[in-house]
């Protein structure tokens, strides 16, 4: 074969690809002529004007193949692929093992990551030079934060409220470089201690007036994952970040998927959220905001020479090649996984952001409404507060807050007896305290209905009062 006919083979294969993936979740957006590969009754087709709301989300629900026999409601831990998505997903698949050496050098080159990041950097408000395609939160958190050049005596801010995806990194840069993590105490919502986004500011503002300028980056959670509030992101980079000259590092693993994201907005410099939770693509995926190559950087670490390096990055070498691919190109990858969290991106914008945000939003607040009527001496930890909710529920019905043991059980036993599936999760109210305070966490997402959440909470008062 020539080389001319070799370029043709592997142009064609390439194409094919794409017509597969991203045109299957292009086609089915747009109502057009869907893809042999998608399975009868898969494709999303929006709902015209003149159908009902109650319509709309009955035929999100379609898109996904959820066991009938439970009601998933943990996707806090992880989401589930549209049907087209996983569709497409193994298709792809199937084609990068048919034809191996006609993949090498295409599907992984930088072209076509760029084609994908252009379809849904403008979904997350960002250019497409901001986006990276990571491989989840934790490999996102841990480019950033082993990249940035830290010094002895430096003071990373963040929460007692935090993830290991960043503890960890954490627990390394003060044994290698000797910066200091101050962990402060933001509040928590208890029906005895309302709280309010200027809490959440004034913890993060008097902490900064305290260590000056030895402050280098302030690190949160824009959802704490162990109780699902929702902090003011937005309020905490641009009122007290930014006038301070400070970066900021968002864990974003629970907002990917939930939240109507501007990334730009937000005035934050990176961002790392989750492609498999509540954007509902395939394990392995997320994604990353760099803002503007991390510009901010050479301003604010003037003092520094390469402020961020490549540590996580076959190109770490090649600054000339510029921050996305470098922060893009780790070695051979898994570009079907990420096509198929680029297919659930591009039905997610379909569906609307901002549509689905609300719907999240008004299920949470349904949720968090119903238990309180069903367990009114029951703790909520998740503030029932516009600003400060997210899709996650943390609540304990029990008078021992301590208990995992009971707490467990009922978990166990909502889900054998009722078919709900939900979670524990645990905290500590102040990090001084010695014990965790354990609840359940509920997720609710664009695959729930009312019923679901009606059904539930009925559901977990009949486990109790049967205990």
């Amino acid at each position: 074969m020539s080389d001319m006919d070799d370029k043709n083979t592997t142009s064609l294969a390439r194409r094919h690809f794409l017509k597969s993936s991203a045109g299957i979740a292009i086609a089915g957006l747009s109502a057009a002529t869907i893809s042999t590969e998608l399975q009868a009754g898969t494709q999303w087709k929006k709902p015209n004007k003149h159908h009902s709301e109650k319509h709309f989300w009955k035929q999100v629900q379609k898109q996904f193949s959820l066991d009938k026999k439970t009601t998933y409601m943990n996707i806090g831990t992880t989401g589930s692929m549209p049907k087209s998505v996983l569709n497409s997903y193994d298709h792809n698949n199937r084609i990068v093992a048919k034809n191996p050496w006609d993949m090498q050098g295409k599907f992984g080159s930088w072209p076509y990551v760029s084609e994908m990041v252009a379809q849904i950097a403008p979904g997350f408000g960002a250019q497409p030079h901001e986006i990276i395609l990571s491989r989840n939160t934790t490999d996102g958190m841990c480019s950033i934060l082993h990249g940035l050049h830290f010094e002895a005596g430096d003071v990373i801010l963040t929460t007692h409220h935090e993830h290991v995806a960043a503890n960890s990194p954490f627990h390394i840069l003060s044994q290698r470089t000797g910066v200091e993590v101050v962990y402060l105490d933001i509040p928590v919502f208890t029906k005895d201690n309302p709280i309010t986004e200027q809490d959440f500011l004034d913890v993060f503002a008097n902490a900064v007036v305290e260590y000056g300028s030895r402050v280098r980056l302030i690190c949160f959670s824009h959802i704490t994952y162990k109780t699902g509030t929702a902090l003011p992101a937005k309020r905490i980079c641009q009122e007290v970040a930014i006038p301070n000259a400070i970066p900021t590092l968002i864990d974003g693993a629970h907002t990917i998927g939930m939240f109507d994201l501007n990334f730009n907005d937000i005035g934050c410099d990176f961002y790392a959220g989750s492609g498999h939770k509540w954007q509902c693509g395939p394990g392995a995926t997320g994604i990353l905001f760099v803002r503007d190559n991390a510009s901010r950087l050479d301003e604010y670490w003037a003092d520094r020479d390469n402020p961020l390096w490549f540590v996580n990055s076959s190109l770490g070498h090649a600054d000339y090649l510029g921050t996305q691919l470098q922060l893009q190109y780790i070695g051979n990858d898994n570009y079907p996984a990420k096509q198929a969290l680029c297919d659930a991106c591009l039905l997610w914008d379909d569906i609307g952001r901002e549509k689905i945000e609300a719907r999240v939003l008004q299920l949470s607040q349904l949720c968090k409404t119903l238990l309180v009527e069903a367990f009114p001496d029951a703790q909520l930890y998740a503030p029932n507060i516009a600003s400060l909710s997210s899709g996650l529920t943390t609540f304990n019905p029990f008078e021992d807050q301590h208990d995992l043991a009971q707490l467990t059980a009922f978990r166990d036993r909502l889900r054998e007896e009722t078919g709900f599936i939900v979670r524990t999760t645990d905290f500590k109210l102040l990090s001084s305290d010695a014990e965790d305070v354990h609840a359940l966490r509920i997720s609710t997402h664009l695959f729930h209905s009312e019923q679901d959440v009606i059904q539930l909470v009925d559901a977990m008062t009949t486990v109790y009062q049967n205990i």
